[in-house]
């Protein structure tokens, strides 16, 4: 890296003391965030060498920003690494992405009155996540000890007490009745939301104590049906908690990892062990890492994988063996986690050795079905790609076109992109379409085509191998015509819905493909995802120009609180589904209100 990178002072002012450094682009986005026993040191190995791994010198060619947070020690840093990345999630950070999706509990905490739900999507939303578990059985038994045990709500009412009379849960004791004014108060139902948090992140010796204070407090209040509940809880608390201390060697909780990887992807793969059998099997893929060492890996993947999981076993057995470092400041993050030390080992004999060495094996085979497999496979499809059209040489990028209107209004156009043997949702793009008026897909297509690889062009992106337009010989043509009037010459392609036939420039007649034949099958999947995109971006456009007209008729909504509405809840139809009590934190009483009337005219707002 050149000595005249515009951080390079910035990175010479870093404090000699432990702590996270944050790489920032142009705009303030995080691209990485890391940590360091010595600040100084590290941000300056960045600057000054040639021979910085790809990932890293792109994501320093980007960034213009360099923030520090200093922290009392090197794991206090590994902690809220860990932390800004789950939150932040920078985009050369390596980051979790698990194939299978398995149930979560979300306790809303950010509510006045939180409630207890499963769900199997963990979004920053300022609730908390309690999971992964293994399968429904487990998450549904928990679900059901919140609403039994602690009378926590699972109903998806917004509270205000304002209900005439509870519903059948407050009768059976499975809620404290929040929705009912007197039935409770904020500081009990707060209690039990926090007795619940306790157990589920398995801190049942804090949790012991105040139960068995309830417990007592309620005998000496004569009311027996409530102490009997609370001994009942103990006693469930207790046989988890003695579950959790006793373990038998070698039949205990353990999870076996492995990595594997090639220098440029890698996968991980995690065995668990609950009871000395072997329950799952997980692969997480991570695309792009280049040559990173398989123990840094693993350790940036523990962290992520075991945040506030409450399954976490006691004992991590790895294949690959980590630095002395790391192992102390990962196993000082487990246990701020879960409150309890884990053991992390990396056995070379016997039966856990095994195991690992089975980890290892898994992730190799998932590595080759997701990596080396898929390589082969796109290599192939290319080829045939090129010789059914009449190529020079393979197609391994495709970029196609469609457009969507209604009757000429907010006409979109779409681009999709098929790479390497899949489609890059990533690499989609979508265009308004300013300069026509009306109906006319031909001006539109001409549009969006040449501002596309007038920008490629003039960046010197990457152009495709093929150039596809879902339509016939009329689309054919307008997309040539903005080609040429750039002065581009790209392979050109056409596929009609009604035939499925595909039009080349030039040719007479259109070229029949057997629907068979893979390049065909390809050909079709990258149309028809053309047409699904441009249809969506569309009907988005469309909502939003209903959704502002409706809101910019409530007095005191202007464009700025539109667009920030929109900005809030993420799309149209957050807007439209967001809770009174949400607009009421963003609007406030009494605007928030009328925006929920107008959108909500003629519903019922019983269970508000």
């Amino acid at each position: 890296m050149s000595e005249a990178h515009p951080l390079l002072e910035r990175a010479r002012e870093a404090p000699e003391r432990p702590g996270v450094y944050r790489f920032q682009d142009r705009s303030g986005k995080d691209l990485y965030v890391g940590k360091a026993k010595d600040l100084r040191r590290r941000v300056l190995s960045y600057f000054g060498r040639h021979d910085l791994p790809e990932r890293t010198a792109t994501m320093l060619g980007r960034a213009r920003r360099l923030d520090f947070t200093v922290t009392a020690t090197e794991v206090e840093a590994f902690i809220l690494e860990n932390t800004l990345i789950k939150r932040l999630r920078p985009r050369f950070n390596i980051m979790l992405r698990d194939d299978k999706t398995y149930p979560y509990l979300r306790l809303t905490t950010g509510e006045a009155w939180p409630r207890v739900e499963l769900t199997r999507q963990v979004r920053d939303d300022g609730h908390s996540y309690f999971g992964p578990f293994m399968g429904q059985h487990m998450a549904r038994r928990l679900m059901e000890l919140a609403r039994t045990s602690f009378q926590v709500r699972t109903c998806q009412l917004e509270i205000d007490g304002s209900l005439a009379r509870p519903c059948l849960y407050f009768h059976m004791r499975a809620c404290l009745g929040p929705c009912v004014d007197g039935l409770t108060t904020p500081d009990a139902y707060a209690e039990a939301v926090d007795e619940l948090r306790l157990f589920l992140e398995g801190r049942h010796r804090q949790l012991l104590p105040r139960l068995e204070r309830s417990m007592w407090s309620a005998s000496e209040r004569e009311d027996f049906e409530l102490a009997a509940k609370y001994r009942d809880l103990i006693g469930v608390v207790k046989r988890l908690g003695e579950r959790q201390d006793v373990e038998r060697p070698g039949r205990g909780d353990t999870d076996a990892v492995a990595a594997w990887s090639d220098g440029e992807h890698a996968t991980v793969c995690v065995l668990p062990y609950r009871a000395g059998r072997m329950v799952d099997k997980r692969e997480f893929h991570f695309e792009g890492v280049g040559d990173i060492a398989l123990s840094e890996l693993l350790v940036t993947f523990l962290a992520q994988y075991y945040e506030a999981n409450p399954a976490l076993p006691r004992r991590l057995e790895t294949a690959q063996a980590l630095e002395a470092d790391d192992r102390e400041m990962l196993g000082a993050l487990l246990r701020h986690s879960s409150g309890r030390a884990v053991a992390l080992t990396t056995p070379r004999r016997g039966p856990r050795a095994r195991r690992v060495e089975l980890a290892r094996e898994n992730a190799r085979a998932a590595f080759d079905l997701r990596f080396r497999a898929p390589r082969s496979q796109a290599q192939h499809l290319a080829r045939r790609l090129g010789e059914a059209l009449g190529l020079a040489g393979p197609v391994a990028r495709i970029e196609c076109f469609d457009v969507s209107h209604s009757g000429g209004k907010e006409t979109t156009a779409s681009c999709v992109v098929w790479l390497d043997g899949r489609l890059e949702r990533r690499l989609y793009r979508s265009f308004n379409i300013r300069s026509v008026e009306g109906i006319d897909d031909f001006a539109a297509i001409a549009e969006a085509v040449g501002r596309r690889y007038r920008r490629l062009r003039d960046e010197q992106g990457q152009l495709p191998d093929l150039v596809l337009i879902d339509g016939g010989v009329g689309q054919l043509n307008a997309a040539m015509a903005a080609l040429d009037a750039l002065d581009l010459e790209l392979p050109l392609a056409a596929l009609a819905k009604r035939e499925e036939e595909v039009w080349l420039p030039a040719a007479a007649e259109p070229l029949r493909l057997d629907p068979s034949d893979p390049a065909h099958l390809v050909l079709r999947e990258v149309r028809d995802e053309a047409h699904r995109f441009a249809l969506k971006r569309h009907r988005g456009r469309r909502g939003r120009r209903t959704l502002s007209s409706q809101l910019l008729s409530v007095p005191g909504i202007g464009p700025g609180r539109t667009r920030a509405l929109l900005k809030r809840f993420g799309s149209v139809r957050g807007v439209q589904q967001a809770s009174l009590a949400e607009l009421l934190r963003a609007l406030g009483p009494r605007l928030g209100r009328q925006v929920w009337n107008h959108l909500h005219a003629g519903e019922s707002t019983e269970g508000e």
